[in-house]
């Protein structure tokens, strides 16, 4: 097959922010939605698809710098991918985020919408998150540009240098890490923690994972800290090694005294993902208790929980705000999770009823009900659709108000017209995508009005946005 030839595009001045992290520009009436460019810069672009009235590339050179651009803080910014914005000021990211909220509200929604209010940003811009997961690896990536320029110089690319890291996983490259210095995304001891484990493997010749080969030892370490003060960190290898496994651990308890669980999981499958594995507790309870408002919230290693404490609390406000209840209402809490939302609001509430696909995020659920010594809530596990019949309403009444949280693909169609079907005077619709989020405000535009918008960040420095929506029924 010939290899296609590479179209670069220079001297592009980029024009807009587009979405999903991406800018755009226009060139004889084609759009160019640009990877790593602000609006203002005027940059070089490497297209990758190129079509006849679109086309997507990265930044490959800087030609004049945006004024709105600033000098990222993380020095693994760009290599990472994690973060995708540090270079805008914070303002400039809320800005485009709720510019991101409206476009998609309005070009896929076509509803009539109420004034969208402004975009709620996180009092802390670092050190917010809650988790962190990192991977070891036997093979450190190193971007083209470095890799090139050591060979020129005659350096050993295949030295030491190269191998044996912490870290995420290196964008699009499935089986290289970026060794990471330090992250600003969680408070320490998360990169003391990431430090030291690599450190005890490498000096105890023990061997890093190899991804593409499925060989080694250590493969990945979960860190999971609650505002409570309670730490839990969990280490993932690929076999059992009980001298070292042991030795690690202790290793740990004795170098990090703030832990408060300690788990290890042995995972010999080929993808990362902790389904059907069971983590195993070597010290303390096995799960850490956080805390939103005065409710309390038992996480486990596997569990689902919002990353960003402090923003998720505000989230849950505006959702119970949004929900408008005066302690008559029956509330259905779909796609519930471990019950967060559900409980959240119970307070408010006669009844709460939480429907979940994921059987252990539901056990999770009920124990944090007896937990917060809510009588009044109950959870099932299964299909919404299955689930909410006619018997199942005639059992436990049916619904005054809903929220849904799905996510990122949406709600399911079928899932739709089952809320339309159920038409509960009130709908809380939070969402992590508001393109898909819109899809389904246009199918729910049947029957029911959007009357109340609020866009919250959650995640600094991303392209990710939530979006609370009330919808009521149409008279």
């Amino acid at each position: 097959m010939k290899r296609q030839k590479q179209v670069i595009l220079e001297n592009i001045t980029v024009e807009d922010y587009a979405a999903e992290g991406k800018s755009l520009a226009k060139i004889d009436g084609k759009v160019i939605f640009i990877e790593g460019a602000i609006p203002g810069d005027v940059v070089d672009v490497l297209l990758g698809k190129n079509k006849k009235d679109w086309a997507e590339g990265r930044v490959i050179q800087i030609k004049l710098n945006s004024p709105l651009r600033v000098q990222p803080f993380c020095t693994h910014f760009g290599t990472c991918g994690g973060c995708q914005w540090q270079m805008l000021p914070y303002s400039q990211q809320l800005f485009y985020k709720q510019k991101q909220v409206t476009d998609n509200l309005q070009r896929i929604g076509k509803v009539h919408l109420p004034p969208i209010q402004p975009i709620i940003g996180c009092d802390a811009t670092t050190q917010y998150r809650n988790k962190m997961e990192y991977t070891f690896s036997n093979k450190r990536f190193v971007p083209d540009d470095v890799f090139r320029k050591m060979k020129a110089a005659g350096e050993d690319t295949d030295s030491a240098v190269f191998k044996d890291v912490g870290g995420f996983h290196a964008k699009g490259i499935f089986d290289k890490v970026v060794e990471i210095d330090e992250c600003f995304l969680q408070a320490e001891p998360t990169n003391l923690l990431r430090k030291a484990v690599a450190a005890f493997v490498k000096e105890n010749n023990l061997l890093f994972y190899d991804i593409k080969h499925k060989t080694g030892w250590l493969r990945n370490m979960l860190v999971r800290m609650a505002d409570t003060g309670e730490l839990m960190v969990n280490i993932v290898i690929n076999h059992e090694d009980e001298p070292a496994r042991i030795k690690l651990l202790d290793h740990l308890l004795a170098t990090f005294p703030a832990i408060t669980t300690l788990l290890y999981t042995i995972n010999p499958k080929v993808n990362d993902s902790l389904y059907g594995l069971e983590p195993i507790t070597y010290f303390g309870k096995g799960f850490i208790i956080e805390k939103l408002e005065n409710f309390q919230f038992k996480i486990s290693v596997k569990s689902f929980f919002q990353t960003n404490t402090k923003q998720a609390e505000k989230l849950y406000q505006i959702t119970r705000d949004f929900a408008e209840l005066t302690g008559t209402q029956t509330v259905y809490d779909l796609y519930c999770g471990t019950g967060s939302i559900g409980i959240f609001v119970s307070k408010h509430a006669k009844k709460v009823i939480g429907v979940e696909l994921v059987e252990d995020a539901i056990k999770d659920a009920e124990e944090n009900a007896v937990l917060n010594n809510i009588a009044h809530a109950a959870f099932f596990c299964g299909d919404t659709i299955k689930i909410c019949d006619d018997a199942f309403f005639a059992q436990h009444g049916k619904p005054d108000v809903i929220i849904t949280d799905p996510p990122r693909a949406g709600m399911h169609e079928k899932l739709v017209h089952k809320l339309l079907q159920i038409a509960a005077p009130v709908i809380v619709y939070v969402s992590c995508n508001p393109a898909t989020q819109a899809r389904d405000l246009s199918l729910l535009g049947e029957k029911y009005m959007v009357t109340k918008i609020q866009p919250v960040d959650m995640f600094p420095h991303t392209l990710h946005i939530e979006n609370v929506v009330q919808l009521k029924l149409r008279n």
